[in-house]
C-alpha cells in the first residue's frame, strides 16, 4: 500500500484516427460524451481522489486541447509537448517523466469512461499497489463486461494478480482498462523515441512484477464510433434513471 498519488498522467497524444471525420477537427480527447468530454471527465475522477497535478501530452491538434485545459483550475495542469514526434504510450511516459517526479503515479488514457460499483477503484489501485513487488498495478476489466470492446482480452491474472499474456489462439478473460498506478521503475533503462509501454509490460512479466486488479463497474472503450454511440447511450440511461453520468 502506498500514500494515494497527487500526480497524474493523461495520456491524449492519440491520433483518433479510427473516429474520423470527427478527429479531422476536433481531437479525440475533447470529444463530448453525454455533454462533457472525455479528458474533462478523466481529470474529473482523479480529482475526486485528491489529484493536485495532471501532465497531459498532446500531438493531434495539441493546441486545442491546450487551451482547453485553461480553464481548469481544481487540478494544476503540466502539458508534455509532443508536437515534433508522436512518441506512442511508453514514449510519452519517458517524456514526461522528469515532470511526474520520483514517486509512483496514476496514468490514465484520455479515451475511456469507467464508473465503479464497489469503492473508488483509483483508491483500491492505491491500497493495492506496492512498489517493492510492482513496476505497474493495472486496472482490468473482464473481457465480456467490455463495453464498446470487441477484442479477444489481454491477460491472465493468477489469485495473486501476477499478469501474463494472452495466448495467441485464445481469448484472455481480462482486458487493461487504460488505468494504472505506474511506478518509475517501469520506465528505468527505456528506450528511446517512440515505442508502446507494451514492451516495458512485457520486460516486467518476465521479472514477475507486472500486476492487476478486477475492476468492480462498468468500462466504455469509446476509440470507436461504434463505442461511442454505446457510451452515449449508457450515459443516457444513467441520467434517465437519476444517477451521475
Amino acid at each position: 500500500m502506498i500514500a494515494l498519488p497527487k500526480t497524474a498522467m493523461v495520456l491524449a497524444a492519440g491520433l483518433g484516427t479510427r473516429l474520423k471525420p470527427i478527429t479531422d477537427t476536433l481531437p479525440k480527447p475533447l470529444i463530448p460524451v453525454a455533454g462533457r468530454s472525455l479528458l474533462d471527465r478523466c481529470l474529473d475522477r482523479l480529482v475526486e481522489v485528491g489529484v493536485e497535478r495532471a501532465v497531459v501530452n498532446i500531438h493531434w491538434l495539441g493546441e486545442q486541447i491546450r487551451n482547453h485545459l485553461q480553464s481548469r483550475t481544481d487540478i494544476e495542469i503540466l502539458i508534455s509537448d509532443e508536437s515534433d514526434a508522436l512518441l506512442e504510450t511508453g514514449g510519452g511516459l519517458v517524456r514526461a517523466l522528469p515532470l511526474l517526479g520520483e514517486a509512483p503515479f496514476f496514468s490514465v488514457n484520455a479515451d475511456l469512461i469507467w464508473r465503479d460499483a464497489r469503492g473508488n477503484s483509483l483508491k483500491r489501485l492505491a491500497q493495492r499497489f506496492d512498489p517493492a513487488a510492482m513496476d505497474a498495478l493495472l486496472l482490468l476489466q473482464p473481457t465480456i463486461a467490455a463495453t464498446g470492446y470487441d477484442g479477444q482480452g489481454d491477460f491472465t491474472m493468477d489469485q495473486l494478480g501476477q499478469l501474463k499474456r494472452r495466448d495467441i489462439r485464445d481469448v484472455a478473460p481480462f482486458v487493461y482498462t487504460g488505468v494504472q498506478i505506474v511506478a518509475p521503475a517501469l520506465l528505468r533503462d527505456a528506450p528511446a523515441g517512440a515505442f508502446s509501454l507494451n514492451l516495458l509490460y512485457n520486460r516486467a512479466i518476465a521479472a514477475g512484477r507486472l500486476y492487476g486488479m478486477r475492476h468492480e463497474g462498468d468500462w466504455m472503450d469509446v476509440g470507436t464510433h461504434a463505442g461511442l454511440a454505446e457510451a452515449e447511450a449508457r450515459l443516457a440511461e444513467r441520467i434517465s434513471h437519476g444517477r451521475r453520468a
